[in-house]
């Protein structure tokens, strides 16, 4: 995300995830598992993808309940068409649950009791507006059973049309 957006994120994130399961800053999740093995693959893919694509345009949408946590729902073709490229590199590397278009979000809180997120899902819906999100770029991480580690991190640089 774009720096002003990402210091809103990592702060409702700060204040209500619980700490020791908040190991990573806010993000989009575009794909939960890629093989390892794949990573230096992925590297280099990214790195065309930001070269000749510029920042996709991005918008959010609304708050919504996970059950056990909130989550801000996002709308973006733009971020789905780059992660369809993504998607067609490696599908044969696919989990289940990355072969499906995802549900573009950011959690702000999980793994809380029911009536703690209800609390904070009024909260934020009751100051919330529709607008637009600011996406910097694309990074994986690796994850350690628990923490993750990040592995890059590449920002859009391509030309808007």
């Amino acid at each position: 995300m774009g720096a002003a957006d990402q210091r809103y994120f990592d702060n409702l994130r700060a204040a209500h995830f619980p700490p020791e399961r908040n190991h990573l800053a806010a993000h989009i999740t575009l794909f939960h598992q890629l093989p390892p093995s794949s990573l230096d693959e992925l590297d280099r893919l990214v790195r065309v993808i930001a070269a000749d694509t510029p920042p996709p345009a991005a918008h959010l949408r609304e708050v919504y309940s996970l059950g056990q946590g909130v989550a801000f729902r996002i709308d973006s073709s733009a971020l789905i068409a780059i992660r369809d490229r993504i998607a067609d590199r490696f599908a044969g590397m696919l989990t289940a649950q990355d072969r499906g278009t995802p549900r573009l979000h950011i959690t702000v809180q999980n793994k809380v009791a029911p009536a703690a997120a209800r609390e904070l899902l009024a909260r934020l819906a009751a100051d919330f507006r529709a607008r637009p999100l600011e996406i910097a770029g694309l990074a994986a991480h690796h994850y350690l059973g628990g923490p993750w580690q990040p592995v890059f991190a590449r920002n859009f640089r391509g030309a808007r049309t």
